[in-house]
């Protein structure tokens, strides 16, 4: 789970590549409920259901998927607020197109895309968050590309996989995760339409998109939901 652009995707490709994992990438909550729960199976943010809404900031009801997967670990993904919403603006410029919307999103419609898109950081990672801070183990897109290894192991250990049966597979997955644009980076199957050719880095890219008076319009949207997972902002 998390905001959109803050590495859920190519977080949840880890799953897809572990023997014996079923990867489904943001069914429609509706079809998690038909879901063959006998095998391992990892899910990337379900969307929203008429059928089935869920609180403010998360696009499933909590209870609902604890009652139907009471074994389910939660993680939850976040990116520093500058460098995910330079990489937001191509989704939230096609009529707001991450998920889930805030509910006042229209009423940002008239504001600046920068802005539009602080807000939907904002959003998901104060409320969305605030629903499952309780059960989600909170991963971080820097420490994902600092040292992926790492990461791939402590997540799959966090989801009780067997980390040394897997090694191989997870330091396969390690290799397409890159801080540059380069040979052995991959992009998220389901992030490439997203992308912009505007940067050279993932981590600190936001100094590659934005200049001084820019951040300083975001700043005040961010900064204290951003300092609630350790990120310390300036502009």
């Amino acid at each position: 789970m998390g905001c959109g652009r803050s590495g859920t995707s190519i977080f949840g490709e880890l799953f897809e590549r572990l023997p014996g994992y079923h990867y489904y990438s943001e069914p429609v909550f509706d079809e998690v409920l038909r879901l063959e729960t006998k095998s391992s199976i990892a899910i990337k943010v379900p969307r929203e259901s008429d059928l089935y809404p869920g609180e403010p900031g998360l696009s499933f009801p909590l209870a609902l998927m604890q009652s139907l997967l009471p074994d389910a670990v939660y993680f939850w993904q976040v990116r520093h607020p500058f460098d995910a919403i330079a990489s937001l603006r191509p989704g939230i410029a096609n009529n707001w197109g991450h998920h889930p919307r805030p509910p006042d999103w229209q009423a940002w419609l008239t504001a600046p895309l920068i802005e539009r898109c602080a807000h939907h950081w904002q959003f998901i990672n104060e409320f969305g968050y605030a629903q499952v801070r309780d059960v989600a183990l909170v991963c971080t897109f820097e420490s994902m590309i600092r040292d992926p290894h790492r990461f791939a192991r402590r997540a799959a250990s966090a989801a009780t996989v067997d980390v040394a049966m897997c090694t191989p597979v997870l330091d396969r997955w390690a290799k397409t995760v890159q801080n540059t644009n380069n040979e052995q980076f991959v992009e998220a199957r389901t992030s490439r339409n997203l992308s912009r050719p505007d940067h050279v880095v993932k981590v600190g890219r936001y100094r590659e998109n934005f200049d001084a008076t820019e951040l300083a319009r975001i700043l005040p949207i961010v900064k204290a939901t951003a300092m609630n997972f350790g990120y310390q902002l300036d502009s």
